[in-house]
């Protein structure tokens, strides 16, 4: 048996200023939700994930583009690449693809609330047109912000994303919770486009959260291991889209998914996650997965909807 391994996270270093600006409001108010189809919807809630194309205005991604590349210069995240060896010193699995020939030791790297930190991701996760569009795909009259998510695959990069469950990160339960998932480059399954086993969010069994570059699941935590499906691909029904700045792929927060690592010599992978809860969203502890420092003072139950997950859509 591996023996447990200690992960280290480096402390967010910023150069925004802690006080941010009021929010910019998207200039195209509807933009998105008029580009939103019933069948969309539908689609959503029967397979767990569903791709609409071209719902962000250019002016949204490319400002993101320019904010990535500050939180990359500073470090201000999680160099997965460099965990995953912890995880290899340790005698954990890690999961990574064949090196890319030609092509240079690519790095995933991650981090999460930048929002936070960041007037532009701020601005994202509340003023874009993301949470009214999450809103009507809920089917939810009001949306909170959980959390955003930076995910760079660079050129050559091997580590995988093991298949996991977004909720069993999540400190909430309900059935109206949900991740976006918003490229900012043209993403295909050789640069690591995530794949998605439809209907999985049905699922009734409740699984553990992994180390997000190994199956090997977080200590203290409940529940059952995520199945390998990529040991087993064809047991399962898995899709992948690929896409483009100006898409969005949204899932279910109980629906299984994974990405290869980055197999193109020249390409990069860059996306942004956003994290919405809808009405029935409320707090709940999970035992052994990382908590942010105001859930550490929650109560069982309560409604979201602070300063520290505040409302991104309010509909009439």
């Amino acid at each position: 048996m591996a023996r447990p391994v200690a992960i280290r996270v480096p402390e967010p270093r910023s150069r925004e200023p802690a006080r941010l600006r009021p929010l910019r409001r998207a200039a195209r108010v509807g933009y998105g939700t008029a580009m939103l189809r019933d069948e969309d919807v539908e689609t959503f809630w029967r397979n767990g994930v569903v791709c609409l194309r071209g719902v962000l205005p250019a002016e949204w991604t490319e400002r993101l583009a320019v904010a990535v590349e500050e939180v990359i210069e500073a470090r201000d995240g999680t160099d997965l690449s460099a965990m995953a060896s912890q995880i290899d010193s340790g005698g954990g699995k890690v999961l990574r693809d064949a090196p890319v020939p030609g092509a240079p030791r690519g790095r995933f790297f991650g981090g999460t609330d930048h929002w936070r930190r960041y007037q532009a991701f701020r601005d994202f996760a509340l003023a874009s047109p993301l949470p009214r569009l999450v809103a009507r795909l809920l089917r939810s009259r009001r949306v909170t912000l959980y959390e955003d998510s930076l995910l760079v695959k660079e050129p050559g990069t091997s580590e995988r994303t093991a298949f996991h469950q977004d909720m069993a990160y999540f400190h909430v339960t309900g059935d109206q919770v949900c991740t976006t998932w918003c490229p900012l480059d043209q993403v295909s399954l050789e640069t690591g486009a995530v794949q998605y086993v439809r209907g999985s969010h049905l699922w009734t069994t409740e699984f553990r959260p992994n180390f997000f570059v190994s199956t090997d699941a977080i200590p203290g935590t409940e529940g059952e291991p995520v199945p390998d499906v990529a040991a087993e691909p064809d047991r399962y029904d898995i899709v992948s889209f690929e896409s483009g700045p100006g898409d969005v792929v949204v899932h279910h927060a109980r629906t299984i998914h994974g990405a290869a690592g980055n197999a193109s010599a020249t390409r990069r992978r860059r996306a942004i996650s956003v994290r919405y809860c809808g009405d029935d969203a409320r707090f709940h502890r999970r035992p052994g997965a990382p908590l942010k420092p105001w859930q550490e003072h929650a109560s069982e139950g309560d409604p979201l909807g602070s300063e520290d997950s505040p409302v991104a859509f309010a509909g009439a």
